[in-house]
């Protein structure tokens, strides 16, 4: 057996992260083969700017887009950013030849949104009001 420590943090490193994500792609390599995830994201900025202000992160794996997060700013929301970035991504999973797009939505959040672009439930969790239930949402991609 090997030897090891346990750690406990509220406040993992981003670095933290990436190691086991490569010990867990090192694993998924041998497994199954060498993952094919690629990272995604639009980034919203003021012009000029660097600083983040909103945007869309996501990646495509194994035939499917998994959209991570989508964030429009309250200043620039109803001005068709979101369906935007949507539309951005859906275009950029077809390039990379998936066959659907996924994400997860929480009450509280955007779920009339995405079933206007063409998301249907495929699962749900219940939970407490109002955060819950949480739905999690896919679209097929021809």
């Amino acid at each position: 057996m090997v030897d090891y420590a346990l750690r406990e943090t509220d406040t993992p490193s981003l670095e933290s992260y990436r190691q086991g994500l490569a010990v867990l792609r090192a694993f998924t390599g041998k497994t199954v083969g060498p993952p094919d995830n690629r990272d995604f994201a639009l980034l919203i900025t003021a012009p000029g700017e660097e600083a983040v202000l909103g945007g869309l992160w996501g990646q495509s794996r194994w035939g499917a887009f998994y959209v991570d997060m989508i964030v429009v700013p309250e200043a620039l929301r109803g001005a068709g950013i979101g369906t935007d970035l949507m539309r951005r991504a859906e275009a950029e999973a077809r390039a990379r030849g998936c066959h659907l797009m996924w994400l997860d939505t929480y009450a509280f959040q955007a779920r009339p949104f995405y079933e206007r672009l063409g998301f249907a439930v495929f699962a749900e969790m219940e939970g407490p009001a109002p955060f819950y239930p949480r739905w999690f949402m896919r679209k097929t991609l021809a």
